[in-house]
């Protein structure tokens, strides 16, 4: 499996085509480009400026600089993904989250239309997750049974 990294240039200056050039001779490829500007006090932000959401399993940092792991929702992703790989049906993961007080954010109990609505989320988080310390320990308690 590739492996990829990523940096972010901060400019503090005039952009400079020079960067992109040095950057791709480096072997890197731009994916993304990133505005802002400072609004006039009688404009409001367009309409879809502030609409991301939050991905589930992340929280905004105390200091809010950053987004960083909500234990709580990790904890859910962690079993959906463990029953998903039991081969558990929706409804069973369903009831299995419900049973254990696992609420959605926005309070009600889970269904199997939002547990199939993480399996992107599930895909994107799982190769970190396979990696976590907790992850393993729960393959360990498992496969002692």
């Amino acid at each position: 499996m590739a492996h990829f990294e990523r940096i972010r240039d901060v400019i503090s200056g005039p952009f400079s085509p020079e960067v992109i050039q040095q950057r791709t001779a480096a072997g890197w490829q731009m994916v993304s480009i990133e505005w802002r500007r400072e609004l006039p006090d009688r404009e409001s932000p367009t309409e879809g400026a502030f609409n991301e959401s939050i991905p589930y399993g992340l929280r905004i940092s105390d200091d809010c600089q950053r987004l960083e792991v909500d234990p709580r929702e990790n904890q859910v992703l962690m079993l959906m993904m463990d029953l998903l790989g039991q081969d558990f049906s929706y409804s069973s993961i369903v009831s299995d989250l419900n049973e254990k007080g696992f609420r959605m954010r926005n309070g009600g109990p889970w269904n199997r239309i939002a547990v199939f609505n993480m399996m992107p989320r599930l895909i994107e988080v799982g190769p970190r997750m396979f990696l976590s310390d907790d992850w393993k320990i729960r393959q360990e308690k498992l496969s002692r049974l």
